[in-house]
C-alpha cells in the first residue's frame, strides 16, 4: 500500500514509525513532516489543511490510505474531501470533529447522552462570563471554545486569575478559538486519557495513558501541549474503563450516529477520576501528543491494521494485542516554552542514540540544515522508551535524555511521578 500521513509533529513521527514496520506499507509519505520523519519516510511540501490539494496529491501519487494526524485538517473537513473522492481515510468528518473543535458542542452531546462531566456555562460576551465567575467563585476552569493547540484551558485557582483569563480570551490571546468560552466547575481527582477507535458504530479501545500538562515539576506552572506521558495509566482500572465505556463512550458514539454525524477515527477521551468514577474532561478527535508516542511504542506494526479496520468499518473483527509492558516519553522543549522561545539552535548527540522497538527519539519540532538537526518549535523532541516496568521505561528514557547535547532545551525530570 501507498500511505500518506498528514502532519509534522511527534505524533506523526510515531505514527510513521509504527506504520513503516507493517509489511502492508510499501511507500510512506508524510506531509509536511520534519527532520526525524525524513529519516524513515518521504516528506512532501503540502498544506495538510488544504483538502482539494491533499486529494490531488493523493490521486497523483496513487495513495491507498490517508492518516490524518492533527486536529486542524479534521476541523477543516479534509477527511470529508478524501472520502468524497473515494480515498480511504482515517479521521472523523468536520461535523464529527466538533467533539474537539467546539467545547460547547461536546457539552451538548454529554447533556443529550447523559455522560457524566463537569457542570458548565457557555458565553459569547466577556461581561456575562465575568459575572458568572464572580457568582461561582474559584477554583474554576475557563476554556476557549475552539481549537487552541492544546493551550486554551486555564485552571484558575483564584477569581482574579479566572477574570484575567476571560480578558485574554476575548482580547484575542487564542485567536478565533477564544471568541466564545466555556466555564466549568473545577473537578478534583486524577486525570487519565483513553484512546478508543470508532468506525461509526463499533468501538475498540487501543490504550490508556497519562499526560503531564504543566510545564514544571510536580505539575506546577502554566499549561503546555504536554511535557511527557506514560502508558498504561494505573488509575484506568478494568472497573473504571468499563464504567467509562458504558456511561461515556458508547452513549457519545450512539448520539453522534443519531445526529447523522457518525464518528469514524480515534476518540481521545480525557477523564477526571475520583473514587472510581470517571467524568469527561474533554474529547479530542485525534491521537494525543505526546500520548501517541507511548501508544505507538507499545502497539508497533499492528497500529496500521487497526487504523485500516477502523477506516473500513471493520472494527468488530479487529483486536489490539498488548504486550504486558510500559512506555514513557519525555518531552524536550525550547527554553522559554510555553512562552516565547527561540528557534534555530543545534541539537547534537542524536546519532549515538539507539533506535529500536525499546528506544526511540521522535522529532516534534525539528528541521535539518546542512546536515545539522535544528530546533524548530516549542516542543522539539520526544525521548521515548519501553520497559518491563514503568520504572524501567523511565530509567531508559532519562538515560537517553542525558546523552542529548542541547543547552537551549529543557525537560521535566519527574515524568511518571504519579504512578511511581
Amino acid at each position: 500500500m501507498n500511505i500518506l500521513i498528514l502532519g509534522s509533529g511527534g505524533r506523526e513521527h510515531a505514527l510513521a514509525w509504527a506504520i513503516k514496520q507493517n509489511p502492508k506499507c510499501d511507500r510512506l509519505i508524510v506531509a509536511p513532516g520534519n527532520a526525524g520523519i525524513a529519516m524513515l519516510a518521504e516528506c512532501a511540501d503540502l498544506d495538510p489543511c488544504d483538502g482539494p490539494a491533499v486529494v490531488t496529491f493523493a490521486e497523483a501519487n496513487a495513495v491507498d490510505f490517508v492518516v490524518i494526524g492533527p486536529e486542524a485538517p479534521l476541523a477543516a473537513g479534509v477527511a470529508d474531501d478524501l472520502r468524497g473522492a473515494g480515498i480511504l481515510c482515517f479521521g472523523p468528518s468536520a461535523k464529527a470533529a466538533q467533539l474537539e473543535a467546539s467545547k460547547s458542542f461536546t457539552k451538548e452531546i454529554c447533556d443529550a447522552s447523559g455522560a457524566p462531566t463537569a457542570a458548565y456555562a457557555h458565553f459569547t460576551e466577556a461581561d456575562a462570563a465575568k459575572a458568572y465567575i464572580k457568582e461561582q467563585g474559584a477554583p474554576i476552569v475557563v476554556k476557549a471554545d475552539g481549537l487552541a493547540a492544546g493551550k486554551g484551558v486555564i485552571v484558575a485557582m483564584t477569581e482574579a486569575d479566572a477574570l484575567a483569563a476571560i480578558d485574554d480570551m476575548f482580547s484575542g490571546e487564542f485567536g478565533a478559538a477564544g471568541a466564545e468560552v466555556v466555564i466549568e466547575e473545577f473537578m478534583t481527582g486524577e486525570e487519565a486519557s483513553w484512546f478508543v477507535l470508532c468506525d461509526g458504530e463499533n468501538v475498540l479501545p487501543v490504550g490508556t495513558a497519562q499526560d503531564h500538562k504543566r510545564v514544571g515539576e510536580g505539575d506546577t506552572g502554566p499549561n503546555t501541549g504536554g511535557m511527557g506521558a506514560y502508558s498504561p495509566a494505573p488509575v484506568m482500572t478494568d472497573a473504571v474503563t468499563q464504567k467509562a465505556m458504558d456511561e461515556i463512550i458508547k452513549p457519545t458514539v450512539a448520539e453522534m450516529a443519531k445526529r447523522g454525524m457518525p464518528y469514524q477515527g480515534v476518540l481521545y477521551a480525557g477523564f477526571m477520576i475520583e473514587n472510581g468514577q470517571p467524568r469527561l474532561v474533554e474529547y479530542n478527535a485525534r491521537f494525543g501528543d505526546p500520548e501517541c508516542q507511548v501508544l505507538m511504542m507499545r502497539l508497533g506494526a499492528q497500529a496500521l491494521d487497526l487504523l485500516l479496520a477502523c477506516a473500513k468499518g471493520e472494527l468488530d473483527k479487529a483486536q489490539a494485542n498488548w504486550a504486558d509492558d510500559h512506555a514513557m516519553t519525555v518531552v524536550l522543549a525550547a527554553d522559554g516554552y510555553p512562552g516565547a522561545y527561540e528557534k534555530g539552535s543545534e541539537i547534537k548527540g542524536l546519532d549515538a542514540l539507539p533506535e529500536d522497538s525499546f528506544n526511540m527519539v521522535f522529532h516534534a519540532g525539528t528541521k535539518e540544515s546542512d546536515g545539522k538537526i535544528l530546533a524548530n518549535g516549542g516542543r522539539v523532541l520526544n525521548v521515548t522508551a519501553r520497559g518491563n516496568s514503568l520504572k524501567d521505561a523511565q530509567k531508559r528514557a532519562y538515560e537517553m535524555v542525558d546523552q542529548i547535547d542541547w543547552p537551549e532545551g529543557f525537560c521535566r525530570r519527574d515524568i511518571g511521578w504519579r504512578a511511581l
